[in-house]
């Protein structure tokens, strides 16, 4: 009964708490910005907002089912790991929500290991500036690329469809937070990085520095990068000072729908 209501509803309820997150964090960052922006945030927004329709789109016409429906599909036909073990659901639905999670820090970690992936990853690393809108900064190929991964992770591991969209929403919400020009009080952001991932964490992730672009990879649990040794504390220019972006395109270019669009395919 709850899997038919949450397929059933899976699109209002994620568009609803995205609309809802993005004005909160908008707000906070206008009333307690982190650092002053660099670029026209007018020509940033609508090309960042142009973007994530796009991609709405692209994954709505290639994947209709999406996550959550390759979690009913899963779960209807007995298939993968949890559903063959018959694993109590609590017990599946909290491991499939973290297991989902190392697996999104894993693919953006090979997003900046692979030359293929980091050439259609580095679309989103391009933005001159840093703030909630770059959170839905990510070019149409890596949205399908990205979606196919999680689908078969879903159907591989058999994960609950309450977990899959639960863990849909947080990422979408944490994304937002993280990529947000929120000022965190200090002592504030050092107790909450212990978790998850703060603004001034992933920040460091956007630096123009190339071991510090190289580091950070979480966007919801910060505790990945502390295992794997990709741990930065604070980049080395310092928040106020530090670059964001690539050091090749540090114009107003990457402000641009257009130019945007078209970084995979240039050298």
């Amino acid at each position: 009964m709850i899997d038919q209501f949450v397929s059933m509803n899976e699109s209002k309820i994620r568009l609803g708490v995205f609309i809802t997150l993005f004005a909160i964090f908008a707000l906070s960052e206008w009333l307690r910005p982190r650092r002053p922006l660099s670029a026209k945030k007018t020509n940033r927004w609508f090309t960042n907002w142009t973007i994530v329709v796009l991609d709405s789109l692209v994954v709505r016409l290639i994947f209709p089912m999406v996550a959550v429906g390759a979690a009913l599909w899963a779960q209807t036909n007995n298939f993968g790991l949890l559903n063959m073990f018959n694993v109590p659901f609590a017990i599946s639905a909290i491991f499939a929500f973290f297991f989902l999670d190392f697996s999104i820090w894993f693919s953006h970690l090979a997003s900046h290991k692979v030359p293929m992936f980091w050439r259609i990853h580095r679309m989103h690393h391009s933005d001159v500036d840093i703030d909630v809108s770059t959170a839905l900064r990510f070019h149409p190929i890596e949205i399908a690329l990205s979606m196919l991964f999680k689908m078969a992770i879903v159907v591989v591991l058999g994960a609950p469809a309450i977990a899959v969209i639960l863990f849909e929403i947080v990422l979408n919400g944490g994304a937002m937070f993280n990529h947000s020009n929120t000022k965190l009080p200090l002592w504030l952001d050092r107790y909450m990085r212990w978790f998850i991932v703060t603004p001034d964490m992933h920040r460091v992730h956007h630096s123009i520095i190339h071991n510090e672009t190289d580091s950070n990879y979480g966007f919801n649990f910060s505790f990945w990068d502390r295992m794997f040794g990709t741990y930065v504390d604070q980049p080395a220019e310092g928040h106020d000072d530090m670059t964001i972006g690539l050091p090749e395109w540090q114009s107003e270019k990457p402000t641009r729908l257009d130019w945007t669009l078209m970084v995979p395919f240039r050298k």
